[in-house]
């Protein structure tokens, strides 16, 4: 096989790929909106009953740890800021992106101001590995703030790998571009060489109860009730300003 027809290939296989997961991703907002839906019902139906304790069961019961206490993220701003907040994520939900967009600059500037400690913890909740293990890559090899840095381009870049999953040259060009160096992080992101770590995290992320992304937690408590990634960005930056 030619190389030209060899590059055909993988390009068509890494597009047939995002497809798929995009599709699963639909599937899976689907769901939470029904499961959100039948949260209203039943609550709804224990009003009617007469109960008297009342439980929003849309809410996620997610017990994750503070920012700063995971070793599956990376941190922006004071540890001994007066507030919080941890982000759970897959770098290919488009709703993590929306998010992002909303939220990037005004958590930046909070946390730079010392009014917020944040953590952005990103898992492979769609089944793609690849970004993750890159990004745990740029982590291990270049340090917190070229990881943020590339955490943010490939957010600023979604667009580009929504239709196409990035392939490693993409991604250590991006890598560059963020303040890391192309020999140091190649081998580990061709190889797939932190894919244990994003085991690990992934597993972490189900442990603390967490089964749908973006999820925020902001001082220990997750935030919900939330109609668009514009208003959770909304409700998180007005909790910290």
């Amino acid at each position: 096989m030619s190389s030209k027809s060899s590059n055909t290939s993988k390009a068509a296989a890494r597009t047939a790929k995002a497809a798929e997961l995009r599709a699963e991703q639909e599937r899976a907002e689907k769901r939470r909106r029904l499961l959100m839906i039948g949260g209203v019902v039943a609550l709804f139906v224990l009003i009617v009953g007469g109960a008297i304790v009342v439980t929003v069961l849309s809410k996620e019961d997610v017990e994750a740890p503070a920012a700063g206490e995971s070793e599956y993220g990376v941190t922006i701003g004071d540890p001994e800021a007066p507030h919080d907040v941890v982000v759970y994520e897959d770098f290919l939900c488009s709703h993590c992106a929306k998010f992002e967009e909303a939220s990037h600059q005004e958590l930046a500037d909070l946390a730079a101001e010392g009014k917020v400690f944040v953590e952005y913890r990103p898992f492979n909740l769609l089944g793609d590995n690849t970004l993750p293990n890159a990004f745990a890559v740029v982590l291990d090899e270049s340090g917190a703030e070229v990881a943020k840095e590339f955490h943010d381009l490939l957010y600023a870049n979604y667009a580009d790998h929504a239709e196409a999953l990035p392939d490693a040259d993409e991604l250590v060009d991006l890598a560059v571009e963020a303040g890391a160096d192309a020999d140091a992080v190649r081998p580990g992101i061709e190889d797939l060489a932190r894919a244990g770590w994003v085991e690990e995290a992934t597993e972490e992320a189900a442990d603390a109860g967490v089964s749908s992304t973006p999820t925020v937690v902001l001082d220990g408590e997750v935030v919900s009730d939330w109609s668009s990634e514009q208003d959770l960005a909304d409700k998180v930056i007005e909790a910290v300003e």
